[in-house]
């Protein structure tokens, strides 16, 4: 039996109030929890809608803010929103590990918070509020639980960590900058992505993500903590 209780108290926290619980409840439902009951629906498909629902919101957004700015700079941001580390941050400031259903395999080795599972439930919460209200509910949340505190974390930050990374090899002259796939995994529809990045013959960080490019992102996040900039 599900304890709607943590619910309840997250839309507390949050200022929002599902018309239709079911869906919210659906959006915090991982699959692990679904093999064990069978009776309850998991996030997947939400996830799917929320992912794309993001892109929309995360596009408009950026559009109206930086209004000089070109396509370029533009989709380089929204690239580093909505992408698994960040995604993953929203859902921890947000304490949504905490109202998850698992499964008590995925529970006992930590998937309350694991980065992967907490970016897939914020995309499937924004995907069960879209056709809960809709996508000015979708903007209004946003705009009071990311974008403001985006507008502070990167106010002259338009690069992505791939960007950024190159700029500061160049700059302390490290050599070339190359990545590499390192494995892939996965049916074709839940695919992960593993990548490593090299400065000469020095690997300074790997990443995983749900596409190659969100892995290499991932590995210059964790290289650019490497030469203390992290």
């Amino acid at each position: 039996m599900m304890d709607v209780s943590r619910l309840r108290k997250l839309q507390a926290e949050l200022g929002v109030t599902f018309h239709n619980q079911r869906l919210l409840q659906q959006a915090f439902t991982h699959t692990s929890y679904v093999n064990e009951h069978h009776s309850a629906q998991h996030n997947e498909r939400l996830e799917f809608l929320g992912d794309a629902v993001l892109e929309l919101a995360v596009s408009q957004y950026l559009y109206k803010t930086y209004p000089d700015r070109p396509e370029g700079e533009l989709t380089r941001l929204r690239a580093s929103i909505v992408c698994e580390p960040s995604l993953c941050v929203f859902a921890e400031r947000l304490n949504f590990g905490q109202s998850i259903w698992l499964g008590k395999g995925e529970e006992q080795t930590g998937g309350r918070t694991r980065p992967s599972l907490l970016a897939d439930v914020f995309e499937a919460f924004i995907g069960a509020l879209y056709l809960d209200q809709g996508l000015n509910a979708v903007e209004k949340f946003l705009q009071a639980t990311v974008f403001n505190q985006l507008k502070v974390e990167q106010k002259n930050k338009l690069k992505d960590p791939k960007s950024t990374f190159q700029e500061r090899t160049q700059q302390l002259d490290l050599g070339q900058v190359v990545y590499r796939l390192v494995e892939d995994r996965g049916p074709s529809h839940e695919k992960r992505f593993v990548s490593e990045v090299a400065v000469g013959d020095r690997t300074l960080g790997m990443g995983e993500g749900r596409s190659k490019k969100e892995s290499e992102q991932q590995a210059a996040t964790v290289a650019l903590k490497q030469l203390g900039r992290g």
